[in-house]
């Protein structure tokens, strides 16, 4: 049997899979599906799901989801689930004005009904019965006697944007491998991997094997699941052009009756990818060179420093690299994620190692930082990153009076705000000390940055009096 890997799969999870994949069924029947779940005691229905089809006109109007089927003897799905046989009414049902035929499927797994599939096709809506349409009616009546089996073929997970649908193409796959039906899109994605002549009448596993020619990657097992005609789902790629093929077997009473395949031209939408990763490595390559200038401007400014005989303008040119590093830090951890947020801690870890390494005239600074930011928005970054490196100099230089001590960054987020506390253990602020009254340059960055986040910042000193702890209040709708 081809599903013996699914009866480790509890009910409920089946039926979940099952969901998954009964659009294909909606799509061949052209009818809308609902999924009628009994309750234990099997005198309760509820429907739990419902798809409606792309291949024809909605026979449901109205979403059922949520509604029950309480002791109703009469009701296709209560006749469906005590006989296990397909229900259908006898007469066409009118809703909305609009004739419907509605058929009962019992669901059966382990030889009992677990569910009711009930199909409402729209008879208004009948399509003129040409090849398509009889080979789609065809496969639907397959695919609804092995659902009576419990044998309905579940294909393994796959991305959902890349999965092909009946109308994407499908073909029609006999016993002995040769192609009766090519629905015209599958034929159009077979001429654009390069095929050529009639695709019915062709043996499939070497059709797709000629495809190889010149193919950049392909599964691994496609060879044996073709052979063996297992469910499978593959891809084939070419410099032109790609396909996605999903192999589903049709089984019978165990009777092989041959293969469903859907395939889907995926060219475009792997362009697309491509050109994606390319706009990623692209951001990614312009955040580290902008981090390798600015380093290369801090070098430069340090190498100047040295110069210097004047010890107000070696100063200066120290802060002003320290402030290049601060922002080289962020565009560093930008260039090794795709994510245009960051994840601010480790920005905030390594200026600390920067600001102790950089700001200490003498002794030893022991900066770390007690809790975490979170996520910052890149746009942010930068400015939250200026600010702490000022406020951990300000409070090496004026607390710790560039001698040895403690500073601690501490970060948390209540009530939609930022709060971070720079706190050292220092000689505290001086008596009358007016923020607004300051002429330093480090705090008129700070304060414009600060405003610039739409946040405050309030210096004062520690609660225990021993140093002094700077706040910064930031609203989180900022990141």
């Amino acid at each position: 049997m081809v599903l013996t890997h699914l009866e480790k799969l509890t009910d409920e999870q089946w039926l979940e899979g099952f969901v998954e994949q009964w659009h294909l069924l909606a799509d061949l029947s052209f009818s809308d599906l609902l999924l009628w779940v009994p309750s234990e005691e099997g005198e309760r229905f509820t429907c739990t799901a419902q798809v409606r089809p792309v291949t024809g006109p909605t026979a449901l109007e109205d979403d059922v989801i949520g509604e029950t089927i309480i002791n109703e003897v009469d009701h296709a799905v209560t006749a469906a689930f005590m006989t296990e046989q397909i229900a259908e009414t006898s007469d066409n049902q009118i809703s909305a004005g609009i004739p419907v035929d509605v058929w009962a499927v019992p669901i059966m797994r382990h030889g009992r009904c677990i569910a009711v599939l009930e199909r409402h096709t729209n008879l208004m809506g009948v399509r003129a019965m040409g090849a398509l349409e009889e080979n789609y009616m065809e496969a639907a009546g397959v695919l609804t006697s092995m659902l009576l089996e419990g044998q309905f073929p579940l294909a393994p997970a796959m991305d959902k944007a890349l999965e092909p649908k009946a109308g994407d193409g499908l073909l029609r796959v006999q016993p002995n491998g040769v192609i009766t039906y090519a629905s015209p899109n599958a034929i159009t994605a077979y001429r654009r991997m390069g095929a050529q002549g009639d695709i019915e009448g062709e043996d499939f596993g070497e059709l797709t094997r000629r495809l190889r020619h010149g193919v950049e990657t392909m599964g691994q097992t496609v060879q044996s699941d073709l052979r063996d005609q297992r469910i499978a789902v593959f891809d084939v790629e070419q410099s032109r052009a790609s396909m996605r093929f999903v192999l589903l077997p049709l089984e019978v009473a165990d009777i092989t009756v041959g293969m469903l395949v859907l395939c889907r031209d995926t060219t475009d939408l792997r362009r697309r990818d491509r050109m994606l990763v390319t706009k990623d490595a692209t951001i990614r390559e312009i955040h580290h060179r902008i981090k390798n200038n600015l380093q290369t401007v801090a070098a430069l400014l340090r190498m100047q420093s040295r110069r210097m005989t004047s010890d107000e303008g070696k100063e200066a040119l120290r802060d002003a690299m320290r402030r290049v590093s601060s922002i080289a830090v962020v565009h560093d951890t930008l260039s090794h994620t795709l994510e245009k947020d960051v994840a601010f801690d480790e920005v905030c870890d390594k200026i600390l190692r920067m600001v102790g390494d950089l700001a200490a005239a003498s002794g030893v600074v022991r900066a770390k930082r007690v809790g975490t930011f979170g996520v910052v928005s890149s746009e942010a970054a930068t400015s939250l990153a200026m600010i702490i490196t000022e406020l951990c100099q300000n409070a090496i230089e004026h607390g710790l009076q560039s001698s040895s001590g403690d500073i601690e960054v501490r970060p948390r987020r209540v009530d939609g705000e930022l709060i971070v506390d720079v706190v050292d253990d220092g000689v505290g602020l001086p008596e009358g000390f007016d923020v607004k009254a300051q002429e330093s340059l480090g705090l008129a960055i700070i304060t414009t940055l600060i405003t610039d986040l739409g946040g405050t910042v309030h210096l004062g000193p520690r609660e225990d009096g021993a140093g002094t702890v700077a706040r910064l209040n930031i609203p989180v709708t900022e990141f």
